[in-house]
């Protein structure tokens, strides 16, 4: 008995080619589920989950035994084969319409690649034929739609596939038929469209391949507003300029030798898997794909790696061109130079290469517009260097590696490659000591691993240390490479050494007449735990003009002594780090480096204290001076984007600061941080940084110091609602500020107590306190701090049910607060919460509405976020279920940009129809 079965349309099953008829819808997608895996087998777990699904019992496997049974009944008992944990379709993969167009489709790549255009073209329409209508269109299941989706996807590629061999062909008439109607079925696609213009163009019809532009554009703008791609947009101005590059290739073309010009592949190409996949997938999606990176990190071996996997796939063959841009002792190959070797790898004679620039562009432009060709431009230098020597065929693709991203390259897909990663650099290191020297010791391998920061070359001397001695295990390695003042030292052996690859740039840079800044500033950099340095910061660690240090920082990054972490920042790898703080201990006496700590130090305390001013006007001034200066801050939106980029080095500093600077540096920046960070909603980073502010004061008798320091620490406290702690930190706050002499600082601290008291019901102590702090407010006519006080009592009375009191003492605070965003956006929240427990839902509503725009607007991130979530349920409880969704969408995201939830915790309350209080917004007020 011969079966087949036909997916690509209306379900069909034929038995000896006659159509056999199956009822039953799980009978249906059991045996369909199957034979999307023919000749494989299909786990009872995954069978149950996708035909029973979501309506699962405990007895759905049983189930399953009885539609296989009855599937066997009506085929023959033999077609389906029981196997452990499942069963398996014994069908051939060609007897299934799905997997016989896959392999057609592949054959048909095949012949053309092997330049068979004939048969090429003739298994693209027995592959393409074998589609009756939508896949799997009967059956309604994820699953069975999700397959639907990816065999249509598959379908349409197939089709543009054949559509580019018809155009090769000179078939333009005929496709402008069969590709009308397919471009207006699917107008978002990028490539049919294109497919399309060219089409029309060659059959001298320029005005329609214009309005199939124009049409396409429109469409992209108002469905995705966004304008075409790159390619659509260039053969836009080609088809206006009649370039030639759009005209049919001529035989003297297609008949020139095929380049094959890929070195040899390193046998000992590991790991990279991920990386290579991508590669693929970018070179499949897009024309240009650009793998950046340090040097010796193996861009170019993974180039061509990939390339050598994919070069069959390239009818018109494989260009290789070392550009230079990066290699010790060469200059970057000029671009003319490069488009010479192209054009000649393409078949064109010496003689007949332009001597000029722009000829030589328009040449390759022509010879490349109608190929399928790949391209390695490897060791790039810069954009201005590559973008001449892109392939211009829609056919054609290119890799790009370099040192730089080269983001402003159109229509390039991305690759930063990094180090390895933890595993892949365990599986070098067993490659290299051996594996039975690695499994015993997982951990101790996976920390060896980190040490070496993923650096391949550090890697292999850990591995060949281990091999040289057999009497070591891998913990005894790693507890040498775990001494940061050691680890450099073990990282050498024989002929390998880390520290002598990195000193080896260090000693150019020195040599070089414009690389002595570059050279004088590497182990000044070490001195400072900052994960990036900025040009501003170095400059005040250096002592130079900003100019000056970032022309170093360039340096520096050309030579691969530093990353760039973003733009206008800079990294060090780990290992470069050691050996910059080792460069700065020989090189500079101890005054010299204090004076430059002190000075980056303070260059952080400075522009801490200017962003304190900018997002709580009411600090008037600095809680400790700063001896440098910082960045200038003009706004509140300039002070929320320089807190966000620093972040990671004010904590660093702030740290580094308790552990080894002045005691005034080390609280001074500890404070500083604390209103910059409450405003982005980063409580959970205060903490420690507070606590260790509370010990440096205590330390050196600064009372001042401790009472604020302690204030802040019950306020971080406060708001991860560790009540106890906070409360028994700012009666310490109160304390402190006594014995300072400053019992007016105490009203924060007061203010504070009152709100935690509210949040614990304990009303009678939450109105006690923020009373005193009310009476210190009125004392100092300080209006700023009485419209706060006022504020937090409108929580007191709502609670205790006086609701007409809250609402009034809230339009007090507005008062009070009037003049500051951040103010009059929190009294408004505070009223609309007042409105809310009245049942006055519709005010409340409109009030939320201009809190949030206040808060948004003032930056007060965790402030917007309270608010966003009771502004949701009031909006939900008046039945505008739409909008209390957003309102909840943009309070969670918000928490979990602030890591105050996790992605899983976000996921599970947007799955909930209302969801439950976050814990974070249940300890804010």
């Amino acid at each position: 008995m011969t079966l087949e079965i036909g997916l690509l349309g209306p379900w069909q099953i034929k038995v000896d080619g006659q159509p056999a008829g199956l009822a039953g819808r799980r009978r249906v997608a059991v045996l369909t589920r199957l034979a999307l895996d023919a000749g494989r087998p299909v786990t009872t777990q995954q069978l149950v989950a996708d035909v029973w699904g979501q309506t699962s019992t405990a007895t759905a496997g049983k189930q399953l035994h009885i539609v296989v049974s009855k599937l066997r009944d009506a085929l023959t008992p033999e077609i389906i084969a029981t196997v452990p944990g499942g069963y398996l379709l014994d069908l051939p993969r060609d007897q299934v319409d799905a997997h016989n167009f896959t392999l057609l489709a592949g054959l048909a790549r095949l012949a053309r690649d092997r330049r068979d255009p004939g048969t090429a073209d003739d298994l693209f329409r027995r592959a393409l034929a074998l589609w009756r209508g939508p896949a799997l269109a009967e059956l309604a299941d994820p699953w069975a739609q999700i397959e639907s989706r990816r065999l249509e996807e598959e379908r349409l590629v197939v089709f543009e596939d054949h559509i580019d061999l018809r155009l090769a062909a000179g078939n333009h008439h005929a496709v402008v038929t069969d590709l009308a109607p397919y471009v207006q079925a699917h107008p978002l696609r990028e490539g049919p469209r294109a497919q399309l213009m060219l089409a029309l163009y060659r059959a001298a019809r320029p005005s329609e391949a214009l309005a199939v532009y124009q049409e396409g554009h429109t469409a992209m703008v108002e469905e995705l507003g966004l304008e075409p791609g790159a390619r659509l947009r260039r053969l836009q101005l080609a088809i206006l300029t009649r370039d030639p590059v759009l005209e049919l290739a001529t035989p003297a073309q297609s008949s020139t030798i095929v380049p094959a010009e890929l070195p040899v592949g390193t046998r000992s190409f590991t790991a990279r898997q991920e990386e290579a996949d991508w590669l693929r997938e970018a070179l499949l999606r897009t024309g240009v794909a650009v793998v950046d990176g340090p040097g010796g990190v193996g861009k170019s071996a993974l180039a061509v790696h990939v390339a050598h996997a994919m070069a069959g796939r390239f009818r018109d063959g494989v260009i290789y061109v070392n550009l230079n841009g990066a290699t010790p002792g060469l200059q970057p190959l000029p671009v003319l130079d490069a488009l010479g070797h192209l054009l000649r790898s393409l078949g064109l004679d010496g003689s007949a290469v332009p001597a000029d620039l722009e000829g030589a562009i328009a040449r390759y432009r022509s010879l490349t517009a109608a190929s399928d060709l790949l391209v390695i431009l490897d060791n790039a230098l810069d954009a201005e260097q590559v973008r001449p020597l892109i392939p211009a065929g829609l056919g054609c693709r290119a890799v790009i590696t370099g040192r730089d991203a080269l983001t402003t390259l159109d229509n390039a897909r991305h690759l930063h490659l990094a180090g390895l990663g933890d595993r892949d650099a365990v599986t070098l290191l067993a490659r290299i000591a051996g594996p039975d020297r690695v499994q015993p010791e997982p951990e101790a391998a996976a920390k060896i691993a980190e040490l070496c920061g993923g650096l391949p070359l550090a890697i292999r001397v850990a591995g060949a240390r281990l091999a040289a001695r057999p009497d070591w295990r891998l913990a005894d390695l790693a507890d040498r490479l775990a001494d940061a003042t050691r680890r450099l030292d073990t990282l050498q052996y024989a002929d390998l050494a880390v520290r002598v690859s990195i000193a080896v740039s260090h000693r150019h840079l020195r040599e070089e007449p414009n690389g002595h800044d570059a050279a004088s500033v590497l182990p000044l950099l070490g001195l400072l735990d900052t994960p990036t340095h900025t040009p501003a910061a170095t400059a005040a660690l250096v002592g130079w003009p900003e100019a000056r240090a970032e022309a170093a920082l360039e340096r520096l990054r050309g030579a691969r002594l530093l990353e760039s972490a973003a733009r206008g920042r800079y990294r060090f790898h780990d290992l470069i780090r050691l050996y910059a703080r080792e460069q700065a201990a020989r090189e500079l006496t101890e005054p010299e480096r204090a004076a430059a700590l002190r000075r980056g130090l303070h260059h952080y305390l400075a522009t801490a204290n200017t962003a304190t001013q900018r997002v709580h006007s009411q600090v008037q001034e600095p809680y400790y001076g700063a001896e440098q200066p910082g960045v200038a801050l003009a706004s509140a939106r300039e002070t929320g984007e320089w807190t966000e980029a620093e972040r990671d080095n004010l904590l660093a500093v702030a740290h580094q600061a308790a552990e080894s600077a002045a005691p005034d540096t080390a609280i001074g920046l500890a404070l500083g941080l604390h209103w910059p960070f409450n405003y982005r909603g980063w409580v959970t980073h205060l903490a420690d940084v507070h606590l260790k502010a509370v010990g440096v004061a205590a330390r050196c008798g600064d009372w001042a110091g401790q009472a604020q320091a302690e204030s802040f620490l019950g306020w971080v406290y406060r708001d991860q609602g560790r009540y106890e702690q906070a409360i028994d930190h700012l009666e310490r706050a109160v304390a402190c500020w006594d014995k300072a002499a400053l019992p007016h600082r105490r009203i924060g601290s007061f203010n504070n107590l009152g709100i935690i008291y509210t949040m614990l019901g304990q009303l009678d102590l939450a109105r006690a306190n923020l009373a005193r702090a009310l009476d210190i407010a009125e004392e100092l006519d300080d209006r700023y701090s009485r419209g706060a006080i006022h504020n937090n009592r409108v929580h007191v009375l709502y609670r205790q049910g006086r609701f007409e009191e809250a609402i009034a003492q809230a339009k007090v605070a507005i008062v009070e607060w009037s003049g500051t965003l951040y103010g009059e956006g929190s009294s408004r929240a505070s009223l609309a919460r007042a409105y809310m427990h009245a049942g006055r839902l519709d005010e409340a509503a409109d009030t939320f509405r201009v809190a949030l725009a206040l808060l948004h607007e003032a930056g007060y991130r965790i402030g917007h976020a309270v608010t966003a979530w009771w502004s949701g349920q009031t909006l939900h409880t008046l039945g505008r279920h739409a909008e209390a969704r957003k309102d909840w969408r943009d309070c969670f995201a918000t928490l979990l940009e602030t890591r105050l939830l996790t992605r899983a915790e976000v996921d599970e309350l947007l799955e909930q129809p209302v969801p439950d209080m976050p814990g974070p917004i249940r300890s804010m007020l």
